[in-house]
């Protein structure tokens, strides 16, 4: 799901976006609360009307705001939206919910349960996230850990007791324990018990090691109903994925993609490329030569022209049209990278999809070690065709 946090995904209007062949996209709960506020949003029915979307949408709980928006973070490379974590230093959580300063104006706020399925009713999202109670992954507070797993089943229980349209929105419920195995599955005991349309694995992305996200991810989907979406949140590296996707999981959000096109950056078969590179000063062909986007394909059969490296380039550094141009590849990159994804998987053809990924995708180098153990542990050998 691209992110579209403020109810747009920058640079692009509501058609572009859907002709990356987005069917789903998410909104910010918390952003949306602010402003335009939840009177606005009741007065114009919703999220839908109120930015012409009439594909899906889903919404975090609430407590999900962007690690730059709230923390004066340096770290490029971790561009996710973090859970309560983002929070920590403005807020204080306690039973009732998140007590916590405005960043924008510094008035206090309360945000419970209850709140943020109200606010997400309003909203109109499709899909709607509970409230849970999240801290970073590398605490070493185990104590602090197992509490905030237990009230985030609470949590979850209030949740679905203020949800007042269950036909129309699909309540999901999201899994937490940290990096510790064992409470990750008590977790997802109680959680299956509820029998949400969806379930999520969350606390992930904040500085674990990639091995350990691996292991929770698949301690998580060993346990969780077959026939329901499993949701791994703020994961949107296209290597994650990949791995994330063998080991069960079906759903991923990011920033990734957006940002690092605002950088210059587009994603291709071969990895990333950073176009304002001199290197590409005169290099005149697409920016994935696969890549069937609306940047990539030749517009006309006539006369083949299409938008090249060495045009992104030459707008990279000075003109925003440049980043208009590699957020919508970036994105129909990523959504065709899935779509490959469930292909592979329907004609029972995945481990041959993994290979031939990771083997593009870090061409001339092996593929990261945690990534071949992952593959190993549900059977693909990505070494088998060196």
């Amino acid at each position: 799901m691209p992110v579209a946090t403020q109810a747009s995904l920058k640079g692009l209007t509501p058609e572009q976006l859907e002709d990356t062949s987005c069917r789903l996209c998410l909104n910010n709960t918390y952003h949306l609360g602010l402003k335009p506020g939840q009177e606005v949003l009741d007065a114009i029915g919703g999220a839908h009307k109120l930015q012409g979307w009439n594909r899906n949408i889903l919404t975090d709980s609430g407590g999900l705001v962007l690690l730059t928006n709230i923390c004066n973070s340096s770290d490029t490379s971790s561009m996710r939206s973090f859970q309560m974590v983002s929070l920590l230093k403005l807020a204080k959580i306690t039973e009732e919910g998140v007590r916590f300063l405005s960043p924008h104006d510094g008035s206090p706020m309360l945000l419970t349960p209850e709140h943020s399925i109200s606010l997400q009713n309003s909203i109109g999202s499709d899909i709607m996230m509970q409230l849970d109670d999240v801290i970073q992954t590398t605490s070493p507070d185990a104590a602090r850990m197992k509490e905030a797993m237990y009230r985030s089943i609470r949590w979850l229980d209030r949740c679905m007791a203020a949800h007042k349209k269950p036909d129309t929105q699909n309540l999901f419920c999201i899994i937490q324990g940290g990096l510790d195995l064992e409470m990750r599955r008590e977790c997802c005991r109680e959680m299956v018990k509820r029998d949400t349309p969806g379930v999520a694995v969350g606390g992930l992305s904040g500085g674990e090691a990639k091995a350990d996200f691996c292991k929770v991810v698949d301690a998580c989907t060993d346990l969780l109903p077959e026939l329901k979406p499993r949701y791994v949140m703020g994961i949107g590296y296209p290597e994650d994925i990949v791995v994330a996707v063998a080991l069960g999981a079906d759903m991923f959000d990011c920033v990734w993609p957006t940002r690092t096109a605002r950088f210059g950056n587009a994603i291709t078969k071969h990895g990333v490329l950073n176009l304002k590179h001199a290197r590409y000063a005169e290099d005149f062909g697409p920016v994935d030569e696969r890549c069937r986007c609306v940047i990539c394909r030749p517009r006309g059969e006539d006369n083949g022209l299409g938008i090249s490296r060495a045009y992104i380039h030459h707008l990279a550094a000075k003109e925003t049209v440049g980043a208009h141009l590699l957020t919508m590849h970036n994105v129909h990159w990523m959504l065709d990278l899935m779509k490959r994804a469930r292909a592979a998987i329907v004609e029972d053809q995945y481990p041959a999809f993994a290979r031939d990924f990771f083997r593009d995708y870090f061409l001339g180098k092996e593929a990261p070690g945690w990534a071949i153990d992952a593959l190993r542990v549900v059977g693909i050998d990505l070494k088998e065709d060196q």
